[in-house]
Formats: C-alpha cells, sequence, structure tokens
C-alpha cells in the first residue's frame, strides 16, 4: 500500500482512525521526527502503522511508543527496529504547554496521522481525553443522523 497524496505538498501515509472513535481530541501540533535512513525509505513504501502509539514527555523531550514502521525490504542487517522509540520534534514552548496537561487533567498525547510535507517525515499529534462506551454511541448516533440528513437532502435536490 503505498502513500495517498492530498495535494502537491503533503503525501498522507497512515492515519490513526480509532483516535477520533476513542478520545476527545482537544487539541492538535504538528511534529517533525527523527528517523533512520531505512525507516523513510519504508514509510516511502507505506509501511506503517498507528494503532497502538502513543505520545510522551520524558526529560524534557516528546518521543512516540509503540509506532510500529515495517522493516524496509531492500534493507541490510542494519535495518530499524519496527518498535523503536522515535523522538518527535517539537520546540520548549509547546512541551511546556503539553507537559501539565498530560500530568495533572489526565490527557494522552494520541498520533492522528503521519505524511510527508515538502520532503519531510511529519506527524499530527491530538491531546485527547479518553471517551466512555456512551460517549462513543452518542458520537455513532450523531454520525449516523447526520448520513440519514445528508441523504434525505440529497434524495429531495
Amino acid at each position: 500500500m503505498a502513500a495517498k497524496k492530498v495535494n502537491s505538498d503533503i503525501k498522507i501515509i497512515a492515519k490513526n482512525r480509532k483516535a477520533r472513535h476513542e478520545y476527545e481530541i482537544v487539541d492538535t501540533w504538528e511534529a517533525g521526527l527523527v528517523l533512520l535512513g531505512t525507516e523513510v525509505k519504508a514509510l516511502r513504501n507505506g509501511r506503517c502503522n498507528l494503532g497502538d502509539a502513543y505520545g510522551e514527555i520524558r526529560e524534557g523531550e516528546a518521543w512516540i511508543c509503540k509506532m510500529h514502521i515495517g522493516p524496509y525490504e531492500m534493507g541490510n542487517r542494519e535495518n530499524h527496529d519496527p518498535f523503536r522509540r522515535r523522538k518527535l520534534l517539537l520546540s520548549r514552548r509547546e512541551i511546556r504547554k503539553i507537559r501539565p496537561r498530560i500530568e495533572e487533567r489526565g490527557l494522552t498525547l494520541v498520533p492522528m496521522k503521519i505524511y510527508f510535507k515538502h520532503g519531510l517525515v511529519k506527524m499530527e499529534m491530538g491531546l485527547g481525553r479518553g471517551k466512555k462506551l456512551h460517549d462513543k454511541r452518542d458520537s455513532k448516533a450523531k454520525r449516523d443522523m447526520d448520513r440519514r440528513i445528508a441523504k434525505e437532502i440529497g434524495r429531495r435536490e
């Protein structure tokens, strides 16, 4: 599965569809990633999964954990570890803004999508609050109602 092109500047590699279902996203940031060469080549082939990934802040630096980047097929024995922790490139101001919200309010740093922007790998991170089961049901019911309304409007025109 190759990466999908949105416009000429942005090429989406992977999206975390579960993120908006599992979390109520409060705020979002764009962050760069520190990657190895084989990781970038694997991302160009679309070999990425954000399913169980999460962000954390350790010793004043932001990290992404449990993000799977599959091994590069043409790599040698120096190929990367698929689940290694990767550093997120956020400014100190952004990290200082995120840290207290994660520690005090029980929010989580959730990866939303990973993409190429002007040839560089970027990740959209969201600050999310976990949804309860009834919140998930409410959002699904609202989405279904919006679909029905749009379908009915389309039918009348």
